[in-house]
């Protein structure tokens, strides 16, 4: 069975052909950086990085792209908090971030485009758009025409007519259509904006954030504009899979691929793949509503492998709920597969472990997961299907080790290889206790941090800074806020 994939755009399931038969271009929209990364914004790494995996494990180059946006009004609200400036906060923010992405064991992505080092791209892209009769300029600002684009709502499957207005109020008088959409905005962030992202009771002038020179004049850009700039900057103008939440169907993405196809004239992604929210409470985990817990405390608490395994155990297109019942089970079927890999590799490097024993059962069984977890990922990235199928093989491994005197030597090694192989597509890692020793070093590193605190409250500023210079020296980063020091590991 080949690669199949939900594709939003069709509604269908689709096999999956790239353009070129080798490598695979993949954008996902990353995150705004200015709030802490939850498990919400967890999930969808996770998917995306299994398929990244999956697709290298098929045989693919791929070239994955994920951006960051660092121009943001929900940023400037953290102005004077989490730093001095538009750029200080969302540096703050993109440093936790990828910290927290190597926590999560995510592969790296080829680059990770910021919209503030793309500003030049975005102005031609609204050039082009203006000078192709899609985009017009109001006072400083430029709108997308929506009624230019024939094939406007085919994402979100929405009549043009049945749209209701975009952006803020303030900007219908200046639009052609209410649903016409900003791609370049005159002047700095709007006061009111800054009041509504922002937990301060009294602001005495909020921040505009950076803005940029542009032939409509000072300002910035629009937030669909971004996207459209960064990912085809770095992938060219047709993207093979475009990831993304699912609550950026409309207006985000329709709004991508309005802009891109008409500045481009090429088709803008061949399939357009949609993660699921994930939800506390029943309402979805979101910075803004404050239901959240953040990625950092999730690993603190469970640990890289069972926060994978919870988060694998649906599928990247089904519903997800929180609860740390749940997660608390996800920990039982990790425990399951880690004692069976333990046993196994012991047993096989016993000398009980024969080649002439023969044990068709477990070979059965093993062979049969492979191959159900090959199906169940080329089924659009069942991973649940694909887990599962782990876990019968994990139940076959212990079988044969409770119940025999001597081993299967060739059907333990093809177990072990199976688990450590297939287990790496969804990320697990069965070799070495990573996650002990994370948190063992973690647990020394604070030990340090105290001891410098005291060394400092104590006035021996010296003596503190010798211990920070002896972390750095080892590679962990310590930075000193005023709720306290910091620290990242290599």
């Amino acid at each position: 069975m080949t690669l199949h994939v939900t594709n939003t755009l069709t509604g269908e399931k689709e096999p999956f052909e790239p353009r070129d038969p080798d490598d695979v271009s993949l954008y996902y929209c990353g995150l705004t950086v200015s709030d802490p990364p939850h498990l919400g914004h967890a999930r969808s790494w996770v998917h995306v990085d299994v398929m990244h995996r999956w697709l290298e494990y098929l045989g693919y180059s791929v070239r994955h792209v994920e951006n960051f946006t660092d121009v943001n009004e929900k940023i400037v609200a953290r102005v004077g908090e989490d730093g001095d400036s538009e750029a200080d906060v969302a540096r703050n923010y993109i440093e936790r971030t990828l910290a927290d992405m190597r926590a999560l064991n995510l592969r790296r992505a080829e680059v990770y485009p910021r919209v503030s080092e793309h500003v030049p791209e975005i102005i031609d892209l609204v050039e082009t758009l203006i000078e192709k009769g899609y985009a017009y300029e109001s006072n400083g600002s430029v709108y997308f025409d929506v009624t230019a684009f024939e094939e406007y709502g085919e994402l979100s499957n929405q009549d043009l007519e049945e749209i209701e207005s975009q952006g803020d109020p303030d900007e219908r008088t200046e639009k052609h259509n209410p649903a016409d959409f900003a791609l370049w905005k005159a002047g700095g962030v709007d006061p009111d904006a800054v009041r509504e992202h922002s937990d301060r009771e009294v602001w005495e002038r909020p921040p505009e954030g950076q803005t940029w020179d542009s032939p409509w004049g000072e300002g910035r850009p629009g937030w669909h504009i971004e996207c459209s700039a960064m990912s085809t900057t770095h992938l060219g103008e047709t993207l093979d899979l475009h990831v993304g939440g699912r609550d950026l169907v409309f207006p985000h993405h329709e709004n991508e691929i309005a802009q891109s196809e008409a500045a481009t004239g090429q088709r803008f992604a061949r399939y357009w793949l949609h993660c699921e929210l994930f939800q506390m409470d029943e309402e979805k985990m979101s910075s803004s509503l404050g239901n959240f817990v953040t990625v950092s405390e999730a690993v603190d608490r469970w640990g890289t492998n069972v926060l994978r395994t919870f988060l694998t155990a649906g599928s990247y297109n089904s519903a997800q709920v929180y609860s740390e019942a749940a997660i608390d089970e996800a920990g039982q079927r990790w425990e399951r597969l880690e004692r069976a890999h333990e046993r196994a590799v012991a047993a096989l490097d016993s000398p009980d472990a024969r080649t002439n024993a023969e044990d068709d059962d477990l070979r059965t069984v093993v062979d049969d997961a492979r191959e159900t977890f090959r199906e169940a990922m080329n089924d659009d990235f069942n991973t649940r299907k694909a887990q599962s199928a782990l876990l019968e093989a994990a139940s076959a491994l212990n079988s044969h080790c409770q119940d025999r005197e001597t081993y299967d030597y060739r059907g333990l090694r093809r177990g072990v290889e199976t688990l450590e192989e297939l287990g790496e597509v969804l990320g697990l890692s069965f070799t070495g206790d990573t996650d002990g020793e994370a948190a063992l070093a973690g647990d020394v590193v604070e030990l340090v941090l105290e001891v410098r605190e005291a060394e400092r409250e104590a006035g021996n500023y010296e003596r503190a800074d010798e211990l920070r210079d002896e972390l750095e020296a080892l590679g962990i980063e310590v930075q000193d806020t005023d709720e306290g020091p910091t620290y990242r590991l290599p």
